[in-house]
């Protein structure tokens, strides 16, 4: 595999998101190949980012409490396919329904988002949002007694990312097994894994010589230093490291077994890994969700399996493609580029593919080639393009007023380049014409040619 190829992706899109610093650990062949930290881990005392550097990999912790219902069920202790009100005390429903345990493992209780996560996140790091007074799951049962109101469809028939779902989750896992989530998930998958350097409680992170300062990256591109959000810990409390989650994903190719220690069985991985609801997001095709992870069933002719994590300070991201024995893990301390893009062009590599065939990347260098300055005849007018939150747009702006037109890829495979804006509830077509590294922009009754690069 050309690393260089993937390490210079990685400072391409580190530099242009300001991304702090980022971990990576590859895997080939069911063992750890390649590990590496990128840029600092600390900005203000130019510590550096190495592949033991410790993270909070947010919501990739939904998987550990998946694996643990997993084992719980293999062990007799739930069912599935019960209610959850027969373990804890909540009588959640949808449209009369109950909602039961698989129905949170795979996001389908009908409840969309109640965004517990997203404003605690927010207040916590500073960057806003409204105070939500949870600091554990019994906090969560009182913040719940109305959602069977927020219902929107019958349990089973739609997927809603539910954050509260996966903190039901891990209260079930307290009940039935008799110790405090994080206890079980360090006795029953930590531990047997070796994963010596993952925790849960601030103490124990703040021992430690090699942890990622958390940072907010602002609009402007300028990090702040921040703090990680700590309290509720099942749908996304986990700091980890990029060596320690290696052999996490080692378990899932090794179908439940890892150095000897066996945590669960194939069947309950085959089972994790199947595809049970569809995505709204689709890129590949088929995209779907499982038991606390996501499938993506052709990935360049492959099963590619996975999952993200942020918590604003933190992102992360892990996948694997079980047939080729092949994984990436991924740790950063800001919000930047996304990680699970970087996953799957590494992937890519390690599954001998072309990585630049990859539609997010096309899209990106269409873009690159298309955004800059352009003019019309003589310079009598002149508009910029500009590409924000993954939208093209053509930018007339004057003294008075702006004038911001977005673009809608329709066909971007040739040299000419084919967008389309709405207008009076109509499609007006936009055309990109690329020739000899010259680009020409055809807008309405305009004709413009690239004449700079943004700056």
């Amino acid at each position: 595999m050309d690393y260089e190829k993937l390490e210079a992706f990685i400072f391409e899109k580190m530099s242009k998101t300001h991304l702090p610093g980022l971990s990576l650990a590859l895997i080939e062949n069911g063992k750890l190949a390649y590990s590496r930290g990128f840029c600092f881990r600390n900005l203000e005392y130019g510590l550096r980012a190495t592949p033991k550097t410790l993270y909070g990999i947010g919501s990739v912790t939904k998987s550990f409490t998946a694996l643990s219902v997993m084992q719980l069920a293999e062990r007799g202790k739930l069912d599935l396919d019960e209610p959850i009100n027969k373990y804890i005390k909540l009588n959640l429903e949808s449209r009369g329904e109950p909602v039961k345990i698989w129905h949170l493992l795979c996001h389908v209780s009908g409840i969309p988002a109640l965004a517990y996560a997203e404003a605690l996140i927010r207040y916590m790091t500073g960057a806003g949002g409204k105070w939500v007074p949870i600091a554990n799951s019994e906090d969560l049962r009182i913040f719940m007694r109305e959602a069977n109101g927020w219902a929107f469809s019958k349990p089973g028939e739609r997927w809603f990312y539910l954050n509260e779902g996966y903190v039901i989750l891990g209260h079930i896992v307290e009940k039935v097994s008799g110790l405090s989530y994080d206890r079980y998930v360090k006795e029953n998958i930590l531990g047997p894994l070796r994963m010596n350097r993952s925790f849960f409680h601030k103490e124990d992170v703040e021992a430690d010589a090699d942890v990622a300062t958390p940072y907010i990256i602002t609009r402007d591109g300028e990090p702040i230093e921040s703090v990680h959000p700590y309290g509720i810990y099942a749908d996304g409390g986990l700091i980890s490291n990029v060596c320690d989650l290696s052999q996490y994903i080692i378990m899932y190719l090794n179908r439940g077994m890892c150095g000897g220690q066996t945590l669960v069985s194939p069947n309950s991985i085959e089972e994790m890994e199947k595809p049970r609801v569809k995505l709204p997001l689709q890129v590949f095709g088929g995209e779907a969700y499982g038991y606390g992870l996501s499938i993506t069933p052709n990935f360049f002719g492959y099963k590619m399996v996975g999952h993200g994590g942020s918590v604003l300070v933190y992102t992360a991201y892990i996948g694997y493609v079980p047939e080729k024995q092949a994984g990436v893990a991924l740790l950063a301390n800001g919000s930047g580029y996304p990680l699970s893009q970087i996953g799957m062009y590494a992937l890519a590599m390690l599954l001998d593919r072309n990585p630049e065939d990859l539609p997010f990347v096309k899209l990106e260098r269409t873009y690159d080639l298309l955004c800059g300055v352009y003019e019309t005849y003589k310079g009598t007018m002149d508009a910029k393009v500009t590409a924000k939150g993954g939208i093209l747009q053509i930018e007339i702006c004057d003294k008075y007023t702006d004038m911001i037109i977005p673009l809608i890829p329709e066909d971007i495979e040739s040299n000419v380049k084919k967008f389309y804006t709405l207008q009076a509830s109509g499609k007006l077509p936009v055309e990109f014409i690329v020739k000899d590294n010259n680009v020409e922009l055809i807008y309405e009754r305009y004709r413009l040619k690239k004449v700079s690069a943004l700056t």
